[in-house]
C-alpha cells in the first residue's frame, strides 16, 4: 500500500501559483512537525481569481518574494501531461552518490539513506527520471558475472560494498514513481593504475584483443567486431537482472582528437575499402545495433538511450566549429532513429546563444518521432565554472519547450541539488509545477489497457483507500502500472489535471485529505502499460450534480443558448482552446450572439466554487 500527502510537503513552506484561469492559489505551512501532529495547525486559503489583472499582480509579487526577478519576464509555456526531466547521477569517484565508503553494515545503510535523501530532493524539484552510473570505467556497481566491481562504493576497485546498489536504486526510484535508467559509459576503460589493481579480474586481462591503450588509460577498440557483442552481452545482463527502465549509453563515440587513440592496424584490417570516417561510424553504429537487439529480445518496452556530442553536424547556417557528433567523434545518431535502433536521445548542449538553439532545432525537427531531451550544462552555472546567469538556462529551458522537445536533461545532480543560481526553485516552483509521465513509445506499441473498474473508496476522516480491479492489457509486460489524477472539474481530463501518483505497482493507494478542500476534488485512475500507453479514466469522485442535456450538442436559436435548471450559480464560456471567454450569472438563456463562429464548452459553477462541465455547442458561419 502506498501513502500520498496531498498536497503538503513536510518542513517547507509551499506555494503553489497556478496560472490557468480559475485555479486554485494554495498556501500551506508546515512549522518543523510531523504531518500527523500538525495537520489541524495549517491554514489553507483558497482564492477564486477571477480577473487575470489580478492574477498578473499577485503572480509577479510571489515571484519577486522568492527572487526570481530576472526571469519573470520570461514566458513560460504551458507545461505537457508528458515530459522528460531527467539528471545525470554521478557515481565515479562519488562525484554525486556515494559520500564515504561502505566496508560495514553502517556504511552501506549510509549510503543507502544518502541516496533516498537524494531521490527525495530531486523528486521535490519535479524531476522524474535518473540516469544512474552503472558501469563506470570498465567496472560495475552490481554484481556482474562479466565485469568487475568498482572502486567508487567499497573504496577498493573490485571488492564489493556488501549490497547491490543498481537493485537498491532501481527499487526507491519505482517507490517513487521515478523511472531510471542505467548509464552505461561504452568505450572508455579504468586508468593504468586501476588495472594494476584489479589484475586478473580486469577486462584489459580478460579480453586484451578489445582493447586499445590511449594515454593514460584504456580504452575499448570500435573497429574490433567482437567489441559490440561484448557491449550487447553487458547491457543484456542489466536488462535481465533488474527491473530498469532503459539503458543509456554513453560516450558510444571515438575519443576527440586531443586523446591518442591509434587505430590504424584495425583500420587496415577491417576497413572492408571504405574511407576513415565511414568505418569508424560503421563501427559504432554495429555497437548500437547489437545492444538495441540484445536488450529489446528480452525486454521489448526497455528503451535505449544515448547522450551525444551536443552538435548532430554542420548547419547550412550555422557551423559547429569542428566539434559535432557525426564528423567528429562519429556518431550518427540522426540515421540511428531512422533506422529505429535508439529510442530516446539526450544530446549534451553545454552551449549557449548561436551553439544552443539551431542546433537544437535540428535535433527536434530530425527526431523520427523519437524522444528527443537536451542535457544543459548547469553545471556552467557554478563559479567555478563559467559563472552563467541563470537567464541563460532558463531561456533554453523555455525554448526547448516551445519548439516541440519532449524534455530536458541536466548535468549534473550535485548543481542542480546544490541549487546553484537558484535552478532547483526555478523547476520547483515555476516550470516544473505538475508532475508529468514519461512520452510513449509508440513506434513500439500503441494499444492503450483497459480502464481499471469496480472502483471501490473507503473514506475516513483523514485517508481514503481507494482500490479497484486490474485492467487487461494485451502488449507484453510483467505488469501493469497505475496513476491517480485529481482535479477541480469534472469530468476528470488526464491533460489539466494533477498527477498525484504515478506507476503504481498495486492495484490500491491511500491518499491523506487531511485538506478540507481536497475532499470536494474529483479523482480518476488509469492503467499504464510498459510503454507508456494510458487508458481512460476511471472516475472516483463525482460530481453532486450533473447538467439535464437532452441531446449531445446544445442548440442555439436566435443567438441564444438553451439551459435546462442545474445548480450552478455561475456560467463561463470557454473556446476549443480552452480559453476562457466569458464568465456571468446563472441564467436558462444564454446570449453567445457575439460569439464568432466555432465550437464553444460552457461550464457552470456552484456555491462552493467548483466547475462542471455542462455541454457544447456550435455557433454557425
Amino acid at each position: 500500500m502506498q501513502r500520498h500527502i496531498l498536497p503538503l510537503k513536510r518542513e517547507a513552506i509551499r506555494f503553489w501559483v497556478v496560472f490557468s484561469f480559475g485555479s486554485p492559489v494554495c498556501f500551506g505551512a508546515n512549522l518543523r512537525k510531523s504531518f500527523h501532529h500538525a495537520h489541524k495547525k495549517r491554514i489553507f486559503v483558497v482564492l477564486k481569481l477571477r480577473y487575470m489583472q489580478f492574477k498578473t499582480i499577485l503572480a509577479a509579487f510571489v515571484l519577486v518574494c522568492m527572487g526570481f526577478v530576472p526571469v519573470c519576464s520570461q514566458i513560460i509555456p504551458q507545461q505537457s501531461h508528458r515530459e522528460v526531466r531527467a539528471v545525470w547521477f554521478t557515481t565515479i569517484g562519488g562525484l554525486d552518490w556515494p559520500k564515504g565508503y561502505a566496508s560495514n553494515a553502517a556504511g552501506v545503510e549510509r549510503q543507502k539513506r544518502q541516496l533516498r535523501d537524494h531521490l527525495d530532493r530531486l523528486q521535490a524539484m519535479g524531476i522524474n527520471t535518473l540516469l544512474l552510473q552503472t558501469r563506470v570505467r570498465g567496472t560495475v556497481i552490481y554484481p556482474s558475472a562479466i565485469e568487475p566491481w568498482d572502486g567508487c562504493l567499497s573504496g577498493k576497485p573490485g571488492v564489493s560494498p556488501g549490497y547491490d546498489a543498481l537493485q537498491y536504486a532501481v527499487e526507491q526510484c519505482h517507490k517513487r514513481g521515478m523511472s531510471i535508467q542505467a548509464w552505461v559509459v561504452a568505450f572508455p576503460l579504468t586508468s593504468l593504475s586501476v588495472t594494476k589493481q584489479l589484475g586478473k579480474r580486469s577486462i584489459i586481462c580478460r579480453h586484451p584483443q578489445l582493447c586499445l591503450k590511449a594515454g593514460d588509460h584504456w580504452m575499448m577498440n570500435p573497429g574490433v567486431p567482437a567489441v559490440s557483442d561484448y557491449l550487447a552481452s553487458l547491457c543484456a545482463e542489466i536488462v535481465k537482472n533488474y527491473d530498469v527502465d532503459g539503458i543509456h549509453l554513453d560516450y558510444i563515440r571515438y575519443p576527440e582528437k586531443e586523446i591518442p587513440f591509434n587505430d590504424a592496424a584495425t583500420f587496415k584490417k577491417y576497413g572492408k575499402g571504405m574511407t576513415r570516417s565511414e568505418w569508424r561510424r560503421e563501427n559504432v553504429t554495429r555497437c548500437v545495433r547489437k545492444i538495441y537487439a540484445a536488450i529489446k529480445t528480452l525486454k521489448p518496452w526497455v528503451m535505449l538511450s544515448c547522450s551525444p556530442v551536443g552538435k548532430h553536424d554542420d548547419l547550412p547556417r550555422y557551423f559547429s566549429c569542428g566539434w559535432n557528433a557525426r564528423t567528429a567523434v562519429a556518431q550518427d545518431v540522426q540515421q540511428w532513429m531512422k533506422e529505429g535502433i535508439m529510442d530516446e536521445i539526450f544530446p549534451m548542449m553545454y552551449f549557449k546563444g548561436n551553439h544552443f538553439y539551431p542546433f537544437a532545432l535540428d535535433w527536434v525537427e530530425c527526431s523520427n518521432k523519437r524522444v528527443v531531451a537536451p542535457g544543459l550544462g548547469v553545471y556552467f552555472l557554478d563559479e567555478g565554472q563559467k559563472n552563467w546567469d541563470l537567464t541563460t538556462v532558463t531561456r533554453e529551458l523555455n525554448f526547448l519547450r516551445m519548439h516541440g522537445a519532449d524534455g530536458q536533461a541536466y548535468f549534473r545532480s550535485r548543481f542542480l541539488e546544490n541549487n546553484v543560481k537558484g535552478i532547483a526553485d526555478y523547476l520547483q516552483y515555476l516550470f516544473y509545477t505538475r508532475p508529468a509521465l514519461q512520452p510513449a513509445m509508440a513506434w513500439q506499441d500503441s494499444i492503450a489497457p483497459s480502464v481499471p473498474e469496480k472502483i471501490a473508496v473507503e473514506k475516513s476522516k483523514y485517508a481514503w483507500r481507494i482500490s479497484w480491479q486490474p485492467s487487461t492489457d494485451p502488449a507484453p509486460g510483467d505488469s501493469l502500472r497505475y496513476n491517480v489524477y485529481v482535479s477541480d472539474v469534472y469530468p476528470v481530463n488526464c491533460d489539466s489535471a494533477r498527477l498525484v501518483a504515478s506507476y503504481i505497482s498495486g492495484n490500491e493507494y491511500t491518499l491523506d485529505v487531511a485538506c478540507p478542500a481536497s475532499r470536494d476534488m474529483f479523482y480518476g485512475v488509469t492503467a499504464i502499460d510498459r510503454f507508456g500507453n494510458e487508458s481512460g479514466v476511471a472516475e472516483i469522485n463525482h460530481p453532486v450534480f450533473k447538467a439535464k442535456l437532452s441531446e449531445p450538442g446544445m442548440k442555439v436559436r436566435g443567438g441564444k443558448l438553451r439551459l435546462d435548471s442545474v445548480d450552478a450559480c455561475f456560467l463561463m464560456i470557454h473556446d476549443d482552446c480552452g480559453r476562457e471567454l466569458k464568465v456571468i450569472k446563472y441564467d436558462s438563456m444564454v446570449d453567445v450572439s457575439r460569439l464568432v463562429p466555432g465550437f464553444y464548452k460552457i461550464y457552470g459553477q456552484g456555491r462552493r466554487g467548483k466547475s462542471h462541465l455542462l455541454g457544447h455547442f456550435q455557433i454557425h458561419p
